[in-house]
């Protein structure tokens, strides 16, 4: 199995943990809570910022000296509806207490203690769904903390759902190069669900000298690494893709490069 692929190593309480050190990377993280109603979860951030995204189900949530009371409200991630966040800042600490069964997942990345950032909520208020994509690349994103929204230090963070018979994060582009504005240099992962739950989407990392070039299987669940090169995913026919994307680096803008042999789809469809 590839390195680039983590399935998930649990059935309740946390069943993914990806760090900097386990991902052989610098910046991002990604945690991934199953718990039922009555289960808790809580963690300190230390020198790092967390955006806790309510995937599905509802706790009570508190965070950095503030209780936010109940957070979450679709009971199935593919309802579609703009997700209930909180974000916790470096040098605090979390805690959720599940009412429903649910998944919570946190992301992170290194930020400065004793900003000027509080904990506060993140949507779903002035979260809209956008379309993006034409044809068999629509597809609908909910942008959680993008970098229009300066919640966070380092924290980019969006949820995508692809239809059936769809591709997405396409065409390819990648985001590897600290070389701003022509491109930024953003790690990512790609928490991945499928409706139904048995079925599977493909996801490929390659560089363009071809020195990295993995397609994965996926399936419900799952989490993939894109530590550089472009990161396309397919969602066959009867399967519904949604993934939830964290990227951080050292300058908190999205800005890519389509790989070359697309560039030609990305230039026709602008």
């Amino acid at each position: 199995m590839s390195d680039l692929l983590r399935k998930p190593f649990g059935t309740r309480g946390k069943v993914h943990e990806i760090t900097p050190a386990s991902a052989g990377w610098r910046y991002v993280g990604f945690s991934l809570f199953r718990l039922r109603a009555g289960d808790s979860a809580a963690e300190a951030n230390g020198d790092r910022e967390a955006i806790l995204v309510m995937v599905e189900g509802r706790a009570e949530v508190s965070g950095g000296g503030v209780n936010f009371g109940t957070v979450g409200e679709r009971m199935d991630v593919f309802e579609k509806s703009p997700p209930h966040s909180v974000y916790v800042p470096a040098g605090a600490a979390w805690e959720a207490v599940a009412e429903t069964d649910c998944a919570l997942a946190v992301c992170a990345a290194p930020a400065s203690p004793g900003t000027d950032r509080p904990a506060r909520r993140i949507g779903p208020e002035g979260i809209e769904t956008i379309q993006r994509g034409k044809g068999a690349n629509t597809r609908h994103i909910n942008n959680i903390a993008m970098e229009d929204n300066p919640v966070a230090e380092r924290l980019l963070v969006t949820e995508v759902f692809t239809p059936q018979g769809h591709w997405s994060s396409y065409p390819s582009h990648r985001h590897d190069e600290d070389d701003y504005p022509r491109i930024t240099y953003l790690e990512e992962t790609y928490y991945h669900r499928l409706n139904p739950s048995d079925g599977f989407g493909v996801q490929r990392v390659y560089t363009d000298d071809g020195m990295l070039d993995e397609t994965m299987a996926v399936s419900d669940g799952d989490v993939v690494l894109v530590p550089r090169g472009h990161h396309p995913c397919g969602a066959p026919y009867g399967f519904e893709m949604y993934y939830l994307n964290v990227m951080a680096g050292p300058l908190r803008k999205w800005r890519f490069v389509p790989a070359p042999e697309v560039r030609w789809i990305m230039e026709r469809d602008a």
